[in-house]
């Protein structure tokens, strides 16, 4: 099968080392650039075309949101995973916006980067999982290891058991918003938003609103990228 093509951007020569060490064992990937540069990196990727680039927030000449958002109007195709020092909702909210396929904090495990890696390879959208929840979300999917190229495709993912107004609802909780947000966003109030996801987890019976968020996104019902922004 071919080789999963990686590019990495991080200003930071150690830990970009530690990337291509770790990456670079896998016999399903090639890692074909490391840059310490945002301005370099939309440059290179035009010209690589990688399937996947793993990008730090920080760095000089463009920053890595900037950077993926600009990559990703020349190169739709490219997932980027962004990674970062430390984590901020309102960063978080930016690189959903600008069209990453995932955020992780730089202390995520390397062998829940390299699951992570393969499956946004394969078109899946890792906003808003968590590294901690990468390898159960990725083997539901079917993108947990080479070869695994497409998700299960169970009868009844099909059926969608929400209304209207709770799938507007999980959209929101998708995006991270709050339930003050949400109800600001939909002009209804912060009761009813309430009301709704009770509806909604004992629809799905999951427990909490990730759980919820991470369901439909499985299931194809709704795409972080599609929600605008």
């Amino acid at each position: 099968m071919p080789l999963i093509q990686v590019m990495l951007v991080d200003d930071h020569p150690l830990f970009r080392e530690g990337l291509v060490r770790v990456l670079g064992a896998e016999e399903d990937i090639s890692v074909v650039s490391a840059l310490s540069d945002g301005g370099e990196a939309l440059e290179k990727a035009k010209e690589l075309r990688p399937d996947v680039i793993l990008m730090d927030v920080n760095l000089p000449s463009l920053n890595g949101i900037q950077a993926t958002r600009e990559i990703k109007q020349i190169l739709p195709r490219v997932a980027i995973i962004i990674l970062t020092a430390y984590h901020d909702e309102e960063q978080l909210q930016q690189a959903v916006n600008a069209g990453a396929s995932a955020y992780f904090s730089k202390d995520v495990m390397p062998g829940d980067l390299v699951v992570a890696v393969r499956c946004v390879s394969q078109g899946q959208n890792l906003l808003p999982v968590a590294a901690k929840d990468v390898r159960a979300f990725c083997s539901t999917a079917g993108s947990g290891g080479p070869g695994d190229t497409e998700g299960a495709d169970e009868p009844d993912d099909k059926f969608v058991p929400l209304s209207n107004r709770e799938m507007e609802i999980l959209q929101l909780v998708a995006r991270g918003y709050s339930n003050k947000e949400i109800a600001s966003s939909l002009s209804i109030s912060r009761q009813t938003v309430k009301n709704h996801m009770t509806a909604i987890l004992r629809k799905l019976t999951v427990e909490d609103r990730t759980q919820a968020a991470l369901y439909a996104l499985r299931r194809g019902w709704i795409r972080v990228q599609d929600t605008g922004g």
